[in-house]
């Protein structure tokens, strides 16, 4: 089995360090200061997709500068990683014992996803990634397809488990079975109207799901 995991939300604590980075930056370039959940919201798209759905209504050039401003604050903030969820590497850990392979599908850059693999020194520990600045930005499904073919496995041998729409509905659009948690960025009441196979508190629970 392949289980392709989102990275923001799902597997580490950064929502509120992610949000706090989107306001630093608006407030520097003094665009509209939006409320938390607005930002929250468009957790696990690609940043230009992202900063697009946030300030739609400023031109190229500052949509541009609130995407450096924010990757400069969110860098700057990052210095040491931020957290696992409760579970999540003894899960992981199981999952892999078990011959099972993981993966990643972010909103991350590469350069975001390698730098923080590396301070964690898990750069080979998962079998695959991709990231929203090499492929197309969820919800569109062409980073499970390349995950799926990279790694030889059909869309009925996989599932994505994720925080937010963008995963699921990601996985809905590749053929995928789904897992939403319930404790990063999207409500549940909002993950639902996505039909995941479940929605769990605790990462732990998905190795009682399939």
């Amino acid at each position: 089995m392949l289980y392709i995991f989102d990275w923001d939300g799902t597997l580490v604590n950064s929502v509120a360090r992610i949000v706090s980075s989107l306001k630093l930056a608006a407030h520097e370039l003094s665009l509209e200061m939006l409320s938390d959940q607005r930002y929250q919201e468009i957790i696990g798209l690609g940043l230009k997709e992202a900063v697009d759905h946030l300030y739609s209504g400023v031109d190229d050039a500052m949509q541009s500068a609130m995407r450096d401003a924010y990757s400069k604050h969110f860098v700057a903030a990052d210095v040491a990683p931020c957290p696992f969820f409760e579970g999540v590497t003894e899960t992981l850990q199981q999952l892999r014992s078990e011959g099972h392979h993981v993966a990643v599908a972010t909103g991350k850059s590469r350069r975001g996803l390698d730098r923080v693999l590396a301070q964690l020194e898990w750069q080979d520990y998962f079998h695959a990634t991709r990231c929203a600045d090499e492929t197309a930005s969820k919800p569109h499904p062409l980073m499970l397809h390349q995950i799926l073919q990279q790694l030889d496995y059909s869309p009925d041998e996989a599932v994505m488990v994720g925080d937010t729409t963008f995963d699921l509905e990601m996985a809905r659009n590749a053929g995928m079975r789904r897992v939403g948690v319930s404790y990063g960025a999207h409500p549940v009441s909002r993950l639902a109207t996505s039909q995941p196979m479940a929605i769990i508190d605790n990462f732990a629970d998905l190795m009682h799901v399939l």
